[in-house]
């Protein structure tokens, strides 16, 4: 198994669906996760929610509602 764990992994504390909006503010739907973890960091998500973002199962995402689906599944 290639994966590798920096601490801030699958068993990491939960990242609320407000406290991932909220670095998730301006993105542009459809987008994908690459765009989502680049919004992220230019609104200066932690590490930890950027790896999460990177965690989601998914690789496009719809809208809002698709991205809360998916951290759901993640949890």
């Amino acid at each position: 198994m290639p994966q590798q764990s920096s601490g801030a992994g699958g068993s990491g504390k939960r990242i609320s669906p407000i406290q991932l909006q909220k670095h998730l503010k301006g993105t542009n739907y459809p987008a994908s996760k690459n765009d989502l973890v680049q919004r992220a960091q230019d609104n200066k998500a932690s590490p930890e929610i950027v790896d999460k973002i990177r965690q989601l199962p998914a690789d496009r995402f719809g809208s809002p509602k698709d991205v809360m689906k998916a951290l759901g599944q993640t949890e």
